[in-house]
């Protein structure tokens, strides 16, 4: 299909991007910079740091690395909450020429095992309180070297002891832990990694565009999470994209350093970390929240500074809108509130209008994209259309019937998707049949294009799961409950949940009477992350099976309520 929507595009907007203006990632980060060295480049916990500053540190970081007896390509983990040092550590890995794995720090021991196992990473960037979890599992993995990094090891000295020492003592947010250098790895510090760098020589590595950056993982129909495949390409081609989106909204401001944009969503996740990306292009300055459920605290932060960005999920504009101090905040400065992960509901959409002025801009995105796909066109104020907006430029939308037939406008059929920013594939799998004999990828979204351009997403194509705002598929978490000893089986769906989205349940088949719900659901804590675990469990004397024996999902869901309760 011709990309009739570009002719739509509001004014500004270009058709189409350049990727290949700048040679690698390496090349990106040097040269912004280098152009941005005075603009403070972010905030945390009224910290801040200026993109020179960032520059040295990522420096320092990269020639600790390439002294580590890495050769290119080799993984480096990173399992950080919003912090300073996040940005550093992600800029210094691929500065040094190897490939960066996020790890999300809600992650259970099994879960992280896995993602060290896939990636065969040798070296571990993570933050102190997450040390208790990969202490369960770290000799069993291929990590020789632990970087261990405070919460307070980017505020100052005086503020960072402070910090720390509340976090451990008052907060009891550090639980304990036993990591200590033995024969199978070796323990240092951050502080420890950014000064021995100082004195390090550094060898600018051979990077070309199409050479591995990420390996990012999301959720898997497997039972287990995919390694998404992305390329320094993808990163910069997406970053581009966006950015030629709303730069002719956000040139209206004048001065690039006076941007001030809220991350509150965790880098970790792609939709934030690509947010970042174009600011770094732009020279913008961003204010880390580490901890978004501290909506006192987020709000606190908001009144600190004039705000023009915030990307968010609806879950996230839900909590703001609740607290009683919201209306007291200066949203004069807002220009754009990006919702994606999961749908903005219409009540949520209008609230945050009437209160901001400022309309929610659904778009749409998967780790495989670089979060990059379709986006609303940026407006002051408008009405919630439940559009996630037209293709960005240089991306190709297509939908396909399940023969892989194109189909035409309107028609509703599996959303296709091609360009630059998207995966080749993914890790130590076969990707081919995720992919379209023409190159599209398969996003098992269920959509249509409509005449004005405009791609309307009405669900998943399989049994996969939103909670608030991350992937959740029902095959994990059957795994996990079924490795309970008195499990016999188990079926999982979701339900509609109003401050999640959906909320798992769990039909579940007993092997001995006397397992009860308190058990198995502190057996899923142990095993699952938090938005994965089951909310509501219910015991059943069977499943609902075909002939050969597949569960039903779909009986399961006509038989539970439409709403959690």
């Amino acid at each position: 299909m011709e990309k009739f929507w570009t002719k739509k595009y509001p004014d500004g907007v270009v058709s189409e991007i350049n990727d290949e203006m700048y040679s690698s990632l390496t090349h990106m980060f040097e040269e912004k910079f280098a152009t941005f060295a005075h603009h403070e480049f972010s905030s945390n916990m009224g910290v801040s740091y200026t993109y020179a500053q960032i520059d040295e540190i990522s420096q320092n970081v990269s020639t600790w690395l390439q002294s580590q007896g890495l050769k290119k390509g080799d993984k480096v983990a990173l399992m950080m909450p919003n912090v300073n040092q996040y940005m550093p550590v992600v800029v210094g890995i691929l500065r040094a020429g190897f490939v960066v794995t996020s790890i999300n720090p809600m992650y259970t021991a099994r879960e992280l095992k896995h993602q060290l196992d896939d990636t065969k990473a040798s070296i571990i960037f993570i933050l102190e309180p997450f040390c208790h979890v990969l202490e369960k599992i770290v000799k069993d993995t291929a990590i020789k070297t632990v970087v261990v990094s405070t919460i307070g090891d980017m505020l100052g000295t005086g503020k960072g002891m402070l910090v720390n020492l509340v976090a451990k003592h008052v907060k009891k947010a550090i639980p304990n832990y036993g990591l200590k250098s033995c024969k199978a790895y070796q323990l240092t510090d951050f502080k420890s990694v950014v000064k021995a760098g100082k004195s390090l020589p550094y060898s600018r590595p051979i990077q070309q565009l199409d050479d591995l950056a990420f390996v990012q993982y999301t959720g898997g129909t497997t039972g287990v999470a995919k390694g998404v495949l992305l390329s320094h390409r993808n990163i910069i081609s997406g970053t581009l994209q966006f950015e030629a989106w709303i730069a002719p909204t956000f040139d209206k401001v004048g001065n690039s350093a006076d941007i001030n944009t809220i991350i509150a969503l965790p880098m970790y996740h792609f939709y934030a970390f690509m947010v970042v990306m174009i600011g770094v292009n732009a020279g913008y300055h961003f204010t880390f929240i580490t901890n978004p459920r501290d909506i006192d605290g987020f709000v606190k932060t908001l009144a600190a500074r004039p705000f023009h960005m915030i990307p968010a999920v609806n879950t996230l504009y839900q909590a703001l809108i609740m607290h009683p101090d919201i209306e007291k905040l200066d949203f004069s400065n807002l220009i754009l509130s990006m919702s994606g992960g999961m749908a903005a509901t219409p009540a949520t959409s209008q609230k945050w209008i009437d209160m901001t002025g400022t309309a929610l801009v659904q778009g749409w995105g998967m780790t495989e994209t670089v979060a990059v796909g379709t986006l609303n066109p940026i407006i002051a104020k408008g009405d919630f259309t439940g559009k996630v907006g037209m293709p960005l430029p240089g991306v190709d939308i297509s939908i396909r019937d399940d023969d892989g037939k194109e189909l035409g406008i309107g028609e509703v059929g599996e959303i296709c998707i091609k360009g630059n920013n998207v995966t080749q594939g993914y890790h130590n799998m076969d990707s081919k049949p995720y992919f379209t004999d023409d190159g599209f990828l398969k996003t098992g979204d269920v959509g249509a294009i409509q005449e004005d351009g405009y791609i309307t997403l009405y669900d998943r194509k399989k049994d996969m799961l939103i909670v608030s705002g991350f992937n959740v598929f029902p095959n994990e978490v059957e795994g996990v409950v079924g490795m309970h000893p008195k499990v016999a089986e188990c079926a999982v769906i979701g339900i509609e949940d109003p401050k999640r989205g959906q909320a798992v349940k769990a039909f579940v088949v007993r092997s001995d009477e006397s397992l009860t719900e308190e058990e198995l659901m502190a057996f899923c804590k142990e095993n699952l992350t938090g938005y994965k675990r089951p909310r509501h469990i219910e015991f059943c004397d069977e499943l609902p099976k075909s002939t050969v024996g597949k569960i039903l999902r779909n009986e399961l869901r006509e038989k539970a309520p439409v709403k959690a309760s």
